[in-house]
């Protein structure tokens, strides 16, 4: 099971010591690093400057946004950065949620997700291939654009950079079973949100027949601490804005998927308290018990135990969020 490291997305500004931070996963073997983005800072950039000062560790996007670039810049985006680390690129996507993608990108959110991602990733293949034109013949992104709008002079273009590696890996996050299905067919890999290792039943249909070298890469916020209940707050902290902060009352990906995780009724009410504008009250609704099954959190030897849950699964890639060098250090020697 390889590590990475989770920077996830800035807050009000860069994070003092992140950099410092990457080169001391570098240093203890860590395999890949990843950047995300929400409402402000990009996926890409924080990547570029991290390759720029480290010469080994894969450098992953968990995830850049769908709805942020059409699928030709974000192929764009990842063919030039992997020539720049020397093909260190590991492109992680993610479609997002309504109240992202049409209260930020001001786009509608598709009807049909599941062909939207299909289409979006036929194209950032066709690019990195580069073995013809690209052409799709698609309802959310055709190429060129047929649409009566269009002054009908597009014609299908073929990248004038050769990608660096036409099989660049591709990954994807997704949660609903269908869509973490469909994944297993057209990407290498899977970002899980939440991933817990005693509950293999929740994603159990959709990971049927996994290729050779698919990758199962799951989020896991780690700490080593003395006490749980105080490492758990940052997790639990966490679990409260995706629950009741990304998405909206009617629709949201975030608290489906807890509920599906068998805290269907603790998922509401973290999602009432938090629409209300009760945050604090929110973050103390998240049960302990789940917060602490998709995390790390405690002692050396409970992370060390719980380790044992976590490599027992199909899970080949553990992206650990964590700010604190010694938390680092430990994993490495624990899964080295």
């Amino acid at each position: 099971m390889r590590l990475g490291l989770a920077l996830g997305y800035w807050g009000r500004g860069p994070e003092p010591g992140q950099l410092a931070l990457v080169q001391e996963a570098e240093r203890l073997g860590y395999d890949s690093v990843w950047t995300a983005e929400a409402w402000g800072s990009d996926a890409f950039t924080p990547l570029t400057w991290i390759a720029a000062h480290t010469s080994r560790i894969r450098l992953g996007t968990a995830v850049a946004q769908m709805a942020a670039r059409s699928p030709t810049a974000t192929a764009m985006h990842a063919l030039t950065l992997d020539h720049l680390s020397g093909g260190r690129v590991l492109l992680g996507l993610g479609l997002s949620g309504p109240q992202v993608v049409e209260g930020w990108y001001g786009r509608p959110f598709p009807a049909s997700p599941l062909t939207a991602t299909r289409e979006y990733v036929d194209v950032v293949r066709q690019v990195l291939r580069r073995a013809a034109p690209v052409t799709l013949d698609g309802h959310f992104h055709p190429l060129p654009y047929p649409g009566d709008d269009g002054s009908g002079l597009g014609r299908p273009l073929k990248s004038i950079t050769h990608p660096l590696r036409g099989d660049l890996p591709l990954l994807l996050g997704a949660e609903g079973p269908r869509n973490v299905a469909q994944t297993t067919r057209i990407a290498d890999g899977w970002l899980p949100l939440y991933w817990s290792p005693t509950r293999p039943d929740v994603y159990e249909a959709s990971l049927t027949g996994l290729r050779d070298g698919f990758m199962v890469a799951p989020l896991v916020r780690a700490t080593v601490c003395a006490d749980v209940q105080e490492g758990l707050l940052p997790v639990k902290a966490m679990l409260g804005f995706y629950i009741g902060g990304m998405g909206h009352a009617k629709r949201n990906f975030h608290a489906d998927l807890m509920a599906r995780m068998g805290f269907a009724d603790e998922a509401r009410r973290v999602r009432e308290l938090f629409l209300a504008g009760r945050r604090e009250e929110a973050v103390r609704a998240v049960p302990d018990a789940f917060a602490d099954e998709i995390s790390l959190v405690g002692p050396r030897e409970r992370i060390a135990e719980r380790l044992e849950l976590w490599r027992e699964g199909p899970v080949t890639d553990l992206l650990v969020l964590a700010r604190e060098p010694h938390t680092l250090r430990a994993l490495a020697e624990l899964c080295g």
